[in-house]
């Protein structure tokens, strides 16, 4: 399987991957996959080596107390994964990064059929982004090492660990609106 060929290059779409994330108290006490954002960084660099499109996705909370509102800190890009000139970068304020943005449309105009999606959180942004990557008809893959999440307390206050969610959203996603791979499987079928 090849993921990006010459004539039909994929595009890599980075969620998220922002420094108000660093807090993992706020988020709820425990993260898992500490290698999500080494690994991101790993693909954009080989994006960049072979010049295929890139789109960074920036949530832009409305939520004035958000560690991800614009006028916090916690808003700006990560370091290993800070956009160079050229790169696209998407504003969305909500979990899909195809509402309220042109993301679909730059796509489309650049004749692009293939996203590998990496970033944060699994179940939230990369979730919805992913299944309407896949309603939408693009051949979407989510590199599992390079995604990662949070603890979540369940309905009836139990913990449910990072892994645990980050699982079930991947397997939720998995040849149903995508193909879950990992960073190397991308690195052997990429051109």
């Amino acid at each position: 399987m090849t993921i990006s060929k010459k004539n039909e290059p994929a595009a890599l779409i980075l969620i998220d991957i922002q420094k108000g994330f660093d807090n993992v108290e706020y988020w709820g006490g425990q993260r898992n996959n500490l290698d999500a954002e080494k690994n991101a960084s790993e693909i954009l660099n080989l994006w960049r080596e072979n010049n295929l499109p890139v789109f960074h996705i920036k949530h832009c909370s409305s939520n004035p107390n958000s560690l991800l509102n614009e006028n916090s800190a916690g808003n700006e890009f990560k370091d290993l994964v800070k956009p160079i000139d050229g790169e696209i970068i998407i504003r969305k304020n909500v979990n899909s990064a195809f509402i309220g943005t042109n993301l679909k449309e730059q796509l489309d105009s650049a004749n692009i059929k293939t996203l590998v999606i990496v970033g944060l959180t699994t179940d939230h942004c990369v979730s919805t982004t992913t299944r309407m990557a896949g309603n939408f008809g693009y051949e979407t893959f989510v590199v599992s090492d390079a995604t990662a999440t949070f603890n979540k307390k369940g309905l009836n206050g139990q913990n449910y660990t990072a892994e645990l969610i980050h699982e079930t959203a991947l397997a939720s996603l998995n040849e149903e609106f995508a193909t879950v791979i990992t960073t190397d499987f991308l690195k052997q079928n990429i051109i």
